[in-house]
């Protein structure tokens, strides 16, 4: 579906925002959460933005998985999302830790594209429940998790490891010397696969334009307000927020300062929130050139991905290797308006390409490898 489509592409294209601050604005800290008394309101508002990249993709990948269901057995889904995940993983491992931290470094970033490959695995066994099952295991997961922020082990605990992967932000030590760094922790992002996958029949063909946007309006607007309702609480499912002295713009960044890793209940409820008012959005803007050209982007999605942060690095050390080091041991900007600069003049080079791929992949079915970028 164009809007499907056209929503991935859009966070997508936002996620380029952020690689481009790890890129040359890397010197600059972001701690998780944002600490709203120091932190550069542009940077700030930045941040807050593509936070919604990787919920949103994670709950899209879920229901994409419901639509290739329809269209093939429960073994063929399953069979296909157990090697999609294994290569996802495998591309984090073997490619991406080493294109961004150097293939001479010991540590293993599992970060989001491992994450979706577990959560792809963990959703090819859970994909014979009753969908109701699914999508009240997705809710428990993702409504209840934080009760579990208190439990907190230690390396030489039996446990450690497999915590550290599901809930626990940490690193783990491997033979040989080698360590992994669980930066996305994965039991959140199961239950948001799941309620993906719930919410798939929203999507089928029979349904009305009309209905799903009425669906996707109003479950959006109640995880806003379910948003709200709790944050002003301030009791549950984040860090407690807080005024800070005639600033009421540094109290608004306190207010919606979230944890990503792992994403907090108040984190998902904002960014899923929104995601669905904009699907809404897209769903009825239809068929227009902005959709069409946000649809190529999220048509070739982990092309895209691993195209952008390969040109990304590839400039990174161009110019550590022209300038040296001009931000401590790095090499950076002095300013952020560079890095909005970089951005717009990215995304239409990053854009030809990435529509040549998509126009192959949908002309060569024949290629089977093909599906899994």
């Amino acid at each position: 579906m164009q809007s499907i489509d056209a929503l991935r592409g859009f966070v997508m294209v936002l996620m380029l925002l952020d690689h481009l601050r790890e890129t040359w604005f890397l010197h600059v800290a972001m701690p998780d959460p944002i600490d709203a008394r120091t932190a550069l309101p542009a940077l700030y508002l930045a941040r807050l933005a593509v936070s919604l990249c990787a919920p949103v993709f994670v709950v899209l990948t879920g229901v994409s998985a419901f639509l290739y269901g329809t269209r093939h057995t429960l073994a063929q889904t399953r069979t296909f999302l157990l090697k999609r995940g294994l290569v996802l993983m495998a591309l984090e491992v073997c490619f991406l830790s080493e294109l961004y931290w150097g293939i001479a470094n010991p540590t293993f970033w599992l970060q989001v594209i491992w994450c979706i490959g577990i959560c792809m695995i963990v959703l090819a066994a859970l994909i014979g429940l009753p969908r109701w099952a699914l999508l009240s295991l997705g809710l428990l997961i993702v409504c209840g998790h934080n009760l579990l922020d208190a439990i907190h082990l230690h390396p030489d605990q039996p446990l450690f490891p497999l915590w550290a992967m599901l809930h626990q932000r940490d690193v783990i030590a491997l033979p040989f010397g080698l360590v992994a760094k669980t930066t996305y922790p994965v039991l959140p992002w199961i239950g948001v696969i799941a309620i993906g996958y719930g919410i798939g029949p929203w999507f089928l063909p029979g349904v009305a334009v009309r209905t799903r946007a009425r669906r996707l309006v109003g479950i959006g607007v109640a995880m806003l307000a379910a948003f709200l309702l709790i944050r002003l609480g301030n009791g549950y499912g984040d860090a407690a927020w807080f005024i800070v002295a005639d600033s009421p713009m540094r109290t608004a960044m306190s207010f919606f300062a979230l944890t990503k890793y792992p994403p907090s209940l108040l984190f998902l409820l904002l960014t899923l929130g929104c995601g669905a008012l904009l699907l809404a959005v897209f769903e009825q803007l239809g068929d227009g050139k902005l959709i069409a050209a946000l649809a190529v982007f999220g048509g070739a999605p982990m092309f895209f991905y691993l195209f952008h942060l390969t040109v990304l690095r590839v400039l990174y050390h161009s110019a550590f290797a022209i300038w040296g080091a001009t931000q401590g041991a790095t090499f950076g900007v002095a300013s952020y308006g560079w890095v909005l600069l970089w951005y717009l003049c990215l995304i239409i080079p990053l854009y030809l390409p990435t529509a040549w791929f998509s126009r192959f992949k949908a002309s060569r079915r024949d290629i089977a490898w093909l599906k899994y970028l």
